[in-house]
């Protein structure tokens, strides 16, 4: 067994009757992703306790009644109240208890429990967009001017948490929040609610019992570099909220290139937060139990849109009807919420969909028709182009060298570079990689550049992702076959010279588009009967500039599962 010490609580500055017969018809198609959970203790763990639609409208009876539950199996008031972690009772009924296998059995086989599920994790998946998709703020008879930009309409964000501060979530122009909300801005580190929340951001709040229940420690914030608070430490969650939703932003770029309108899905729309995911061992990793949670307050505050970019990793090593994100979706969508979930980032292989339960509207990734095409002449005034966001000065022409050195040719060679290797100092290196990791192209720009080479041109194949790398460092991405060009031109060549000019933007044919690499295809192996996300039947998401690693995505590419 191993368990992780989690023992601080700073944080980092850095940063309605039982469920029907068709409802259980619908739920066996569906399979739980099952991980490995780290126990706190030998003998215990986390598990959710199902009951199906609320039998009391008062939600503190309902509380009671589950705390009563608990008390009868664990045979003291003090040891319910002890094990108890949350008690679902605003769209749902259930609780989520600390129990050992013995106790979740015993409650799992009382009349009035359907299911006892384990705590499982889950993670998170990672301004040209909407104009494609023909949602132009320009046009005023397409659907975004019908639907009034979402004027009225609370969309709720199950996530990493949000960077309140960022422009997109700017009040200007919005009038009084709806009274129908009945949520709350909740405060914690570097989070105050007089300061974050307004009438755009109109609830945030967070959940973390699930987590810490799990290991039995408080969560480490300090050493994970998060915040006990809504506050988004990844900045998933306030790129997902901005594309949902996101304000009016006008003249972004990323230094001149892509310049436009920054805006979400549903501009006027307002926003509540609603933070269950948390930095874990370098990735945002999110209980079974704080989800539901999460869907429980959402269903109670007034939400009318659910967003979540989590799903379970694969693969899938059991086979279960329910889990977390399912439930509180059917629920939610029978009080009238429209739930829209990530199909997730294990493409693009087939049969790795996830969140495949028929209520929920399962959203994919797709590219937009945008490039970022970069002259390359050679010297013998051949020009080809790359693909790079290079903003530097045009370098003219310089020496071009491969590394001709045997034992040190790879398909990895650049990004393996050493200090040592100053030959190839003040040169534009080509280089080949088959390194499938989106990181390649940042690695390797990263070695050439710290030896003292003067750019990078690599040879990728196929080029899913577009680095940035550092702005006045050209790193151009070309094919192998463009690449292989270059490298006939050096072997031919006494003096092999080349020009890199800047990276200019373009829109539109050539570029085509398709569903992005990383984009999880169908049919699913558990409940293959229900159609999600064939890559010929795809509800394809908005494009995104950059992912987490300052990745643009070029023509074809863009980062998965941001919602319509």
């Amino acid at each position: 067994m191993h368990t992780r010490t989690m023992n601080s609580v700073r944080c980092s500055k850095s940063s309605n009757k039982t469920l029907s017969l068709v409802f259980l018809c619908l739920l066996s198609f569906l399979n739980e992703q099952h991980t490995v959970l780290t126990l706190a203790e030998a003998n215990s763990n986390v598990y959710i306790v199902y009951m199906g639609t609320r039998q009391h409208d008062d939600p503190e009876l309902l509380a009671e009644t589950h705390h009563t539950m608990l008390t009868r199996v664990l045979g003291s008031i003090e040891a319910s109240a002890e094990a108890m972690v949350y008690s679902y009772k605003h769209g749902f009924s259930g609780f989520a208890a600390k129990l050992t296998k013995a106790q979740a059995q015993a409650i799992s086989e009382l009349p009035t429990v359907l299911q006892v599920i384990p705590n499982r994790f889950h993670k998170s998946q990672t301004t040209r967009s909407w104009d494609y998709l023909q949602l132009s703020s320009y046009s005023t008879t397409n659907v975004l001017h019908k639907s009034k930009m979402g004027n009225g309409v609370i969309i709720g964000l199950i996530d990493t948490g949000i960077w309140p501060e960022s422009q997109v979530f700017r009040d200007e122009g919005l009038g009084p929040i709806p009274s129908r909300w009945r949520g709350i801005c909740e405060s914690g580190e570097l989070f105050n609610t007089r300061k974050t929340c307004n009438r755009k951001l109109i609830g945030a709040r967070y959940f973390i019992k699930g987590l810490q229940a799990e290991y039995g420690q408080p969560y480490n914030s300090t050493e994970y570099q998060e915040c006990l608070s809504p506050r988004d430490r990844s900045g998933h969650g306030t790129s997902t909220s901005s594309i949902a939703c996101g304000s009016f932003v006008a003249n972004v770029s990323y230094n001149g290139l892509g310049v436009g309108t920054v805006r979400g899905g549903a501009p006027l729309a307002r926003l509540a937060m609603y933070k269950v995911c948390w930095n874990l061992y370098g990735g945002g990793v999110c209980t079974g139990a704080d989800i539901l949670k999460a869907f429980d307050e959402a269903i109670h505050d007034g939400v009318d849109v659910l967003s979540l970019s989590i799903a379970p990793d694969l693969p899938f090593p059991d086979v279960e009807i329910h889990n977390g994100i399912s439930i509180g979706a059917f629920h939610a969508v029978a009080k009238g919420i429209t739930v829209v979930c990530a199909a997730g980032n294990a493409g693009p292989s087939a049969q790795t969909i996830q969140n495949t339960s028929p209520w929920i509207i399962t959203v994919a990734a797709s590219t937009i028709d945008r490039s970022f095409p970069t002259p390359i002449t050679l010297g013998n005034n051949w020009t080809t182009m790359g693909q790079a966001m290079f903003t530097g000065k045009d370098t003219g022409f310089i020496n071009l060298v491969y590394p001709e050195v045997p034992e040190l040719l790879s398909p990895r060679y650049c990004e393996s570079l050493t200090p040592n290797d100053t030959w190839l100092a003040g040169n534009v290196v080509l280089c080949f990689t088959s390194n499938s990791n989106h990181n390649a192209v940042e690695d390797a720009a990263w070695s050439v550049k710290d030896i003292g080479c003067l750019g990078l041109i690599i040879a990728i194949n196929p080029s899913r992702y577009l680095h940035s790398c550092d702005d006045n460092f050209p790193c151009v991405q070309v094919s192998y076959e463009i690449g292989t060009q270059i490298l006939y031109y050096i072997r031919s060549t006494r003096n092999p010279l080349v020009r890199i000019r800047p990276s200019k933007t373009h829109l539109g044919r050539p570029v085509s588009t398709n569903v992005a690499y990383f984009s999880s295809r169908g049919p699913s192996s558990i409940s293959p009967a229900i159609l999600k996300e064939h890559p010929w039947q795809l509800l394809m998401s908005q494009a995104l500039l950059h992912c987490s690693n300052h990745c643009t995505q070029i023509g074809p590419l863009l980062l998965s599962n941001q919602h319509l």
